[in-house]
């Protein structure tokens, strides 16, 4: 039998090895820009055009190299800082793998131009498709500058992978974003579509972090800095009323490395306990300090994930510096035990003119001595009485207390037709203003002992004919009534004139003939309003509210990439807004059902769902913004107090609902109880 295994030509093993490094455009800015911090630039450029798809250039005032370490960066496993295998447990540098320049080169036409700052002339390399087309010397400047052109355009399966333009854009400013943050010693500056994005100068951290993400953040900045033996934390987090609907805003780096760890977000969240807002994400930027070999990074083709020897420890330290930043910048309640700071000096009724204030620093206890040789002289009366009494509000004069009667007796006149009419339909008999204020109101008959005098109402203090009335639950106009054990739900056919009960402002209580259904009224929302959402967008016409003025609202660069790229069915549901400078919109009307609340908190929300959501089902667009938008407003009215035209408003939309028994997500919006159910409960 012939064999059958042999080596993969070159060119298609870069092309595999490609699939792992270069996923999609943002993969190359990420390994251009590391490149260019380990060849030691003080200034760098990202220069990308169709959102990478056509472009990205990254120049770097570095190093440069020789012609003959041009052609061999673009060869397998070719790389200037490995040399032994104990390199590999000292790793501090970004790029190491010798993969990055290879995988490129491999899916892409690559432009190489370098020069070094000792040399007269630069080199310049073309290749395509793995293959150097041309090698020649050349005028440029000291550094090096990488042209990536038309990125999979000799594997265009993969190309149709790519995504939109904007969410191609937003992953390259995540990148470039990381980057920066890492590096404020160093100066960047990113172009897209020959448009300035970015130009940040060299700088402090704190001042990259607002050049980055905006001047909300100039006043919202903690230092943390906390320094052990094992590790090193260092950086900034934000207030906690800094705090956004997007978690975006969270970075870690480990040796100047951007990593993602959830256990460390963890214990950045631990450390906020109990200062946060519910469904909010603290701004963070943390810096890890460690010995390389208590660290694996070659653990993922982007090296984003890395595994640390001893993980309780670094948790412990990262939310111990946290939590003493928050301490030392006043952000944490705390009690100060040196001052009374809680407690307010009480201030006598009245002081007469000879009298001192007891509470003030030169006040002298002569008068408890003259009080004391009263109290020898007259032992009955208690010592201090006297300066008791002279302290006392003068008692009421007959006048006063005429004035009084005529007040009790002028409320005898007012009536209280709502409560009236309600309490009559239910055959409850309503007290009077004098009975409700007079003193003498009967008591007996509260005690289990004493039995209530024949003939008497507890509640009006008056006569009553005939038997008692059988007691219904009282409903008030305008309020929800709620179910409690001692108030008997009444029954109930399935009828218009059905009573829905709101219990803890969660559920309703729907009494019918089989039993009684229990709605989830956040699910129930959310059902009708997605149903609703989805028709608005299949007609492409839904009503909008107008603001009275304008708001106008800033954007990180990532949220406002994804803004762009749910701008249409954003408008289809009825927001309307315009561009109103950089990563700026101003918001003129937004959907008619939504509460005109805090329009800013509304687009956060819903930036980070449709973030969070994305990648869960691939839905289509305008279906996924229908489930964000309905996410958001039905959770939003959580926890409520609805009236009962409300409550029956709901139940009757949700019944037109063409799915009504569950909300987009499948969760369950009404469960049944048969009324056999009910009567085994109390059978056990």
């Amino acid at each position: 039998m012939a064999d059958i295994i042999q080596l993969l030509p070159e060119y298609l093993a870069n092309q595999i090895a490609a699939g792992e490094v270069v996923q999609r455009p943002a993969s190359a800015v990420k390994e251009l820009l590391e490149n260019a911090v380990d060849a030691g630039a003080t200034q760098v450029q990202l220069i990308v055009k169709d959102a990478g798809k056509q472009l990205v250039q990254v120049v770097d005032n570095g190093q440069g190299m020789s012609p003959t370490d041009a052609r061999m960066s673009l060869e397998r496993h070719a790389t200037s800082k490995i040399r032994t295998t104990e390199d590999l447990f000292r790793i501090r540098t970004l790029g190491f793998r010798g993969e990055a320049l290879a995988s490129i080169a491999a899916v892409a036409q690559v432009e190489l131009r370098t020069k070094q700052p000792d040399q007269d002339t630069g080199t310049l390399l073309l290749v395509e498709g793995s293959q150097i087309t041309s090698q020649q010397p050349v005028a440029c400047p000291d550094g090096t500058s990488i042209s990536m052109k038309n990125l999979f355009f000799n594997v265009p399966a993969r190309r149709n992978f790519l995504k939109s333009n904007a969410v191609e854009m937003r992953h390259i400013l995540d990148e470039f974003q990381h980057v920066a943050l890492a590096n404020p010693q160093i100066g960047f500056s990113l172009f897209q579509n020959d448009l300035e994005v970015f130009n940040l100068p060299a700088g402090k951290l704190s001042q990259r972090i607002v050049a980055l993400l905006g001047n909300g953040y100039k006043e919202q900045l903690a230092q943390v800095e906390e320094v052990t033996p094992f590790l090193a934390v260092r950086g900034f987090i934000g207030k906690p009323e800094s705090a956004k609907k997007s978690r975006g805003d969270q970075f870690f780096f480990v040796n100047n490395r951007f990593i993602r760890s959830a256990y460390l977000n963890h214990a950045v969240l631990t450390a906020y306990e109990g200062l946060l807002p519910k469904d909010t994400h603290p701004f963070y930027v943390l810096f890890l300090e460690l010995d390389p070999k208590s660290i694996d990074i070659n653990v993922h083709p982007t090296k984003t994930e890395i595994k640390f020897e001893d993980e309780k420890t670094v948790y412990a330290i990262v939310r111990a510096a946290a939590k003493q930043s928050l301490g030392l910048h006043n952000m944490a309640p705390s009690l100060d035990f040196d001052g009374n700071v809680n407690f307010a000096p009480i201030q006598p009724l009245r002081l007469s003119g000879n009298e001192k204030n007891p509470f003030d620093d030169s006040y002298q206890p002569d008068a408890l001595a003259s009080a004391a040789r009263a109290a020898a002289s007259n032992p009955g009366r208690p010592a201090s009485q006297d300066a008791y009494e002279r302290q006392l509000p003068p008692r009421p004069t007959e006048q006063a207390k005429r004035e009084l009667e005529a007040f009790y007796k002028s409320l005898s006149q007012i009536s209280v037709p709502d409560v009236e009419h309600e309490a009559t339909a239910v055959g409850v008999p309503v007290p009077t203003a004098p009975d409700l204020l007079t003193p003498e109101l009967p008591v007996a008959g509260l005690l289990p002992d004493e039995d209530l005098p024949a003939g008497l109402d507890l509640l009006a203090g008056q006569p009553t004919s005939g038997p008692a009335p059988e007691f219904q639950p009282l409903v008030l106009p305008g309020t929800a009534a709620t179910a409690s054990p001692e108030l008997p739900l009444r029954e109930s056919s399935t009828g218009p004139g059905n009573k829905v009960l709101q219990l803890h402002q969660q559920f309703l209580l729907v009494p019918v003939k089989s039993g009684m259904m229990l709605i989830d009224q956040v699910a129930a929302r959310e059902r009708i309003l997605f149903e609703q959402y989805a028709q608005n967008l299949e007609r492409e016409v839904s009503a909008s509210q107008t603001l009275l003025f304008p708001r106008t609202i800033t954007f990180t660069p990532q949220d406002f990439a994804i803004l762009r790229e749910v701008e249409e069915p954003l408008r289809a549901l009825g927001f309307r807004f315009t561009d109103f400078g950089k990563n700026t919109i101003a918001v003129e009307g937004i959907p008619a059902d939504v509460p005109a609340r805090d329009e800013k908190e509304l687009l956060e929300g819903l930036i980070e769902q449709f973030r969070n959501s994305a990648g869960s089902l691939k839905l289509d667009r305008r279906e996924q913004m229908a489930r964000v938008l309905a996410r958001r407003v039905a959770t939003s009215a959580a926890g409520t107090r609805l009236s009962e035209r409300e409550m029956t408003a709901i139940v009757d939309k949700l019944f037109a609902c063409s799915v009504p028994n569950y909300a987009p997500d499948g969760r369950r919006t009404i469960v049944m109880l048969e009324l056999g159910q009910l009567q085994e409960l109390f059978r056990k």
